[in-house]
């Protein structure tokens, strides 16, 4: 069960004793009734609230008193004090139960406390009784002024508004209890601002209180609000704050020209479009308010003129829509009129004003003039060289009319690609241009009067390469696959793309196929994704890096120009080991050959150096084999197989005389037969006769040698006798013998072997004959 009891009475009669003597208002009463025995759960309750006045003095200030039943004197009892500010703001008497206050209470900063008392055995420190709450309220005070948190403020109406028109609401806050007395009661008031301004003194909302303010006479006023509590009765706090109220423009003044008539003088060579004067009616409104426009409501021949306003300056700018004459009309007459673009029905009055403009017109001598300020021309960019790809024209608006010619400013053509006649202004093609290096080509051409080459005028000429298909679609980028060994038939390996350096109207469209040798390729395929890419798919799932460690894929790629072009890409698919997620590991053989952690390069080095070792050592064995052979014939009967080297010179002339070498000669001239050493004899093998060469008949025995060997099938030609003196037979050309040909009658020339070089000079001297040759 939950007690409040308010003690208004009893407060309220302390508040007066306290008013009256000026000392601190306490609260000290203990009520110690409206107990409710209970002795089955608690034996003691005392009121549960105490209300208690702020206050600012130094000394402790007694807030009230606990009690319990238990108190009989015989039980040692002591008093707990628990909860907000135990200890620190409220100290509790632990023998008599009385609560102190110990330090300054502020009921903005709090203003209420809940706070638990329980009663408890001295020596034990056993509770007696269960806790019990209870509320310590802080009782308000006027000890806070009022305030504009929101100040200094700011705020504007419009010029000539009418009275009573609300300006704008101020409001201020007081930290003190709203609900208790008038300590947050406010009033407004105007310190300063009148007679301009009021203000409501209880919804503070300032109104105008002048009629005819007047933005032009004075723009911002400067008002002091001051807000008052306690209802504004004496003694009240306050405070103030400013507002600054800035009145806005209306439209209500029209605007004027300075000068009723204005001259002009403007010379003949004025381009069109140029400024050729300014006028202007100034405005004493502001912003919007103050713009006007202009126009030309009369005149002769107002279609010559045209004026346009300057957003910046508020001027109106005469410009020409038409070229000056001076030999045709002199001067010009002009009716000009400037009105306020925002108009107030209301105001009733003419919000525009008029001036009269005479312009007189300047005689000079003009430069030539192009038929349009800029040209646009285009051209092909396989043009061939003096194509014409337009013509500029210009003329001299003078009366004179003199005669122009036509230049290219260099200046904007470095590459000297195009070239001008200066006659006629027509643009021809120097080099071939190519329009994926540049589309635009911005040139200027220059016009010059032949009789007065200081009149020079200037065109643009921009001169569009159109495109032509001359470029192949290639790959976008140098692409390189992995394909996994565990990969499945259909798996996408790579997504390949194209580009043109062209660009055709009708866009891009490429076409993939592979080259006719690769149509039946068993290993990948190709499949068109509709974007102008392809995938490239593998056909089966049997790749191993031991078989083929990288493919080549040859990729033709056509464009859809006019003629279409092609260009053939190969894409690289290398054979990787990947994981179960196919993520790529090893793409390199190397880990399957070499698990030692060895390079291919490393084997392939061990390998070479292994086998050079071998031919060393077998060229080293051959070689002591050969050294060990006797170089004596031990078998006399077997000539043919042992052949004898020796370096001892021969006998010349006496070795020739000793032996018929004619025996040695081609055998086709002794018995018409020439033996072929390429094919086997067609005889059987004849048994050799016993016996040996005893006689002295070397060649009765080389004879019978060479016939057993030549009709021995089983016996290969150990023995080959080379002949080079037979020169052939049944030649078309005859002999290339020069010997006998300085004997005979033959009247060839060989002075042309002297032009053959240096090689040949003592050869054509050797067979030139003169005719002192001749005679000897």
């Amino acid at each position: 069960v939950t007690f409040v009891y308010h003690l208004r009475e009893s407060y309220a009669d302390r508040r007066s004793k306290s008013l009256q003597t000026g000392s601190t208002a306490l609260l000290r009463g203990l009520v110690e009734g409206q107990r409710i025995l209970s002795r089955a759960k608690r034996g003691w309750v005392w009121n549960q609230m105490f209300v208690l006045e702020e206050f600012s003095g130094p000394d402790p200030i007694l807030v009230g008193r606990l009690h319990t039943d238990l108190d009989v004197g015989s039980t040692p009892i002591k008093y707990v004090l628990a909860g907000e500010g135990a200890g620190t703001i409220f100290a509790i008497n632990e023998i008599t139960g009385d609560i102190h206050a110990m330090k300054r209470l502020d009921r903005e900063e709090k203003a209420e406390y809940t706070l638990t008392a329980q009663v408890t055995n001295r020596d034990t420190d056993q509770p007696l009784e269960p806790p019990s709450e209870f509320i310590i309220k802080v009782q308000d005070i006027n000890d806070n002024p009022p305030q504009f948190v929101e100040g200094p403020y700011r705020a504007s109406v419009p010029e000539m508004s009418q009275v009573g028109t609300s300006v704008t609401r101020v409001t201020a806050t007081d930290a003190d209890d709203p609900v208790y007395g008038n300590s947050a009661k406010l009033v407004y008031s105007i310190l300063e601002g009148q007679p301009y301004f009021s203000i409501d003194p209880n919804t503070a909302i300032i109104k105008i209180a002048l009629h005819g303010m007047d933005r032009e006479m004075r723009e911002e006023y400067l008002v002091v609000i001051q807000a008052k509590d306690m209802g504004g009765h004496m003694g009240g706090l306050s405070g103030t704050t400013t507002v600054t109220v800035t009145l806005t423009d209306v439209n209500d003044n029209p605007p004027k020209f300075s000068k009723s008539k204005q001259n002009f003088v403007i010379p003949e060579e004025l381009g069109i479009g140029q400024p050729g004067g300014k006028v202007k009616a100034n405005d004493r409104d502001i912003g919007e308010n103050a713009k006007s426009t202009y126009n030309i409501i009369d005149g002769d021949e107002k279609d010559v003129f045209e004026i346009t306003t300057d957003a910046q300056t508020q001027e109106g700018i005469l410009r020409l829509k038409k070229p000056l004459n001076f030999e045709t009309k002199k001067s010009y007459t002009l009716k000009v009129e400037a009105a306020n673009i925002r108009f107030d029905p209301n105001s009733g009055a003419p919000f525009k004003d008029t001036a009269t403009v005479k312009i007189a017109v300047e005689d000079s001598d003009e430069p030539p003039v192009f038929s349009k300020p800029t040209f646009v021309l285009q051209v092909d960019e396989n043009a061939p060289i003096n194509t014409v790809i337009g013509t500029v024209t210009a003329r001299d608006p003078d009366v004179t009319g003199s005669l122009v010619r036509y230049f290219i400013d260099r200046h904007t053509d470095l590459e000297r690609q195009f070239n001008i006649n200066v006659d006629d202004g027509k643009i021809t093609l120097a080099k071939p241009l190519d329009r994926e290096t540049d589309m635009w080509h911005n040139i200027t051409v220059t016009a010059t009067e032949i009789r007065n080459h200081s009149q020079i005028s200037r065109a643009i000429v921009a001169i569009r390469v159109l495109d032509i298909n001359d470029n192949a679609p290639e790959f976008a980028t140098e692409y390189e696959a992995f394909l996994c060994e565990n990969g499945k038939p259909g798996q996408v390996i790579q997504t390949v793309s194209a580009v043109d350096k062209d660009d055709p109207i009708q866009g891009h469209y490429f076409e993939y196929r592979l080259i006719p040798e690769m149509l039946n390729n068993p290993n990948f395929t190709i499949k068109n994704n509709g974007d102008n890419s392809i995938s490239v798919l593998a056909k089966h799932d049997t790749f191993r890096r031991q078989k083929q460690e990288m493919y080549f894929l040859p990729i033709i790629v056509t464009d859809n120009g006019n003629p279409p072009m092609s260009s053939t890409n190969t894409l690289t698919i290398r054979v990787c080991g990947c994981s179960r997620e196919g993520i790529v590991q090893s793409c390199n053989v190397e880990a399957y050959v070499l698990p030692i952690g060895l390079s291919m390069g490393a084997l392939i080095a061990i390998l070479a150096c292994i086998i050079l070792l071998l031919v060393i050592v077998v060229l080293f064995v051959t070689l002591r084999r050969h050294k060990n052979k006797p170089l004596i014939i031990k078998d006399d009967e077997d000539v043919r197989e042992n052949i004898i080297r020796y370096d001892d010179e021969g006998g010349g002339e006496e070795d020739t005389e000793a032996f018929d070498i004619a025996t040695l000669q081609n055998p086709d001239g002794i018995n018409g037969y020439l033996p072929r050493k390429d094919i086997k004899p067609d005889l059987q093998f004849m048994p050799r006769q016993s016996g040996g060469p005893n006689g002295v008949d070397v060649d009765e025995f080389i004879n019978v040698r060479l016939h057993e060997a030549d009709n021995d099938p089983t016996a290969p030609p150990y023995d080959s006798i080379q002949i080079y003196g037979y020169e052939g037979r049944g030649s078309i050309a005859g002999s290339l013998s020069s010997l006998e040909t300085a004997s005979s009658d033959s009247d060839q020339n060989y002075d042309y072997l002297r032009e053959w070089g240096p090689r040949f000079r003592r050869l054509g001297e050797l067979y030139s004959v003169g005719e002192s040759d001749k005679e000897t």
